[in-house]
């Protein structure tokens, strides 16, 4: 067993200072047992925790360290950059040159605005889609998550459809009723809500991979076929890409299944780490947005100076180095094949479900395909694996219901190693 003095000791005194010792819920350990294990530093593949303990990430800061770790292509950038004050509020350069990369990279990206996190964007995603079509209703699958905005923290099933409860206290039943939910990768629930909503739905968005309920993938056609309801019921579709953007390819899901939304929504790895989001879409919706039209948004860290340097970097970097895709696609193929073959040795019941860098062990005899599925999983023997991992150096999301992102620092000694670990983790539990 690990010793983890310290880490315990900071979780302690977070408690007396921050709502349950952490500053985002699934940080907290909750869903896997024990408590979280505090970070010192990270490089390369490798994290490094309070107790001088080192551990494999396949978290990757949930998606943008697509490189690893303190990579010196970003620590560079960001250090010229913050020799010229890390922060304006006014414009500069460096946005204006992150804005034509992005528009040049992202298939449906006509313009875009750039915010401070995945929520931002998302949230102003919904408004500027209602100030464009006139409509107060939205659609979202179930199980995907597009931030903690009143709009995206609704209940699936009968109590957010028939009587309009949200999911979270705080949240407003009249949000709740302007938000409309159907399971993913269900198109006939799709169109029997834009029947019986007719002409109230300005928008349904939506992973294209979702990276929330684990990783669970779109069916052949799926994401074309919501793209012609959208066409047809003059709908925005919007994606969420804040973890598949330029992660799954350059330009995203929406490259790889060639499937052009509305609008996009994107994080993580525009910012190279740092805190960062964008949506852009159509000119003619981003028209909407002010000052060039009446939508309202604004943010005085927009566009600021370390991220945009950072994500101008990262991207620039992916954009001259194609063979970053294969390296990670091909690292996801070999992890998922290993894990299923190791379950199916150990008589595990077990799913794997990958798409590139992206992947999810599912403790489940089902195919996980949409969020009631992906909730059959046997969440105890997964808080089991995953606690076998984590004594054996490799880190996982803590979470059933989370992705792991692999990142390019991650060669075939540590793919040796987290098979390694996986084959004696999967005995413990046999």
């Amino acid at each position: 067993m690990l010793k983890k003095e310290n880490s315990s000791a900071l979780f302690n005194r977070a408690k007396n200072f921050i709502p349950g010792g952490v500053n985002s819920p699934v940080r907290a350990f909750r869903a896997v047992g024990g408590n979280p294990i505090f970070m010192h530093h990270a490089k390369g593949a490798y994290l490094y925790d309070e107790d001088n303990y080192s551990y494999i990430d396949l978290i990757n800061s949930w998606g943008p360290m697509i490189l690893g770790h303190a990579h010196p292509v970003v620590e560079e950038a960001v250090k010229q950059a913050l020799s010229g004050s890390p922060s304006f509020g006014a414009p500069t350069r460096r946005e204006v040159e992150m804005a034509e990369l992005i528009c040049s990279l992202v298939p449906s990206i006509e313009q875009v605005r750039m915010v401070n996190s995945g929520t931002e964007a998302t949230m102003a995603a919904i408004r500027v889609a209602r100030g464009f079509t006139g409509r107060d209703k939205i659609i979202k699958m179930e199980g995907c998550y597009h931030g903690h905005a009143d709009s995206f923290l609704i209940a699936a099933g009968s109590g957010a459809l028939t009587f309009g409860v949200p999911d979270s206290p705080g949240v407003t039943k009249g949000v709740a009723n302007d938000t409309l939910t159907a399971p993913f990768n269900n198109i006939e629930a799709i169109e029997k809500l834009l029947i019986e909503n007719k002409n109230q739905v300005a928008a349904i968005i939506l992973e294209p991979v979702v990276g929330n309920m684990g990783c669970v993938i779109p069916e052949e056609n799926y994401l074309q076929r919501l793209r012609n309801l959208c066409n047809q019921h003059e709908v925005v579709l919007i994606f969420d890409e804040v973890m598949t953007g330029f992660r799954l390819a350059l330009g995203g899901a929406q490259e790889l299944y060639g499937v052009k939304p509305d609008m996009t929504t994107l994080g993580k790895i525009v910012g190279g780490g740092l805190p960062v989001g964008a949506y852009g879409g159509k000119k003619e919706i981003m028209s909407c947005v002010s000052p060039a039209g009446p939508v309202y948004q604004a943010g005085t860290l927009s566009g600021n100076p370390l991220a945009m340097a950072a994500g101008m970097a990262l991207l620039t970097h992916l954009k001259n180095n194609p063979q970053v895709y294969a390296n990670i696609n091909e690292t996801g193929k070999t992890l998922a094949a290993g894990l299923l073959q190791q379950a199916a040795h150990h008589y595990i019941p077990a799913q794997v479900n990958q798409v590139g860098s992206m992947f999810t062990l599912f403790f489940t005899k089902e195919k996980v395909s949409d969020y009631e599925t992906a909730k059959k999983s046997d969440t105890a023997l997964f808080g089991k694996y995953f606690n076998a991992m984590l004594e054996q150096g490799v880190y996982l999301a803590p979470s059933q219901f989370e992705a792991m992102f692999i990142s390019n620092s991650i060669g075939k000694e540590e793919i040796d190693k987290i098979l390694i670990a996986s084959d004696l983790a999967f005995k413990s539990l046999s």
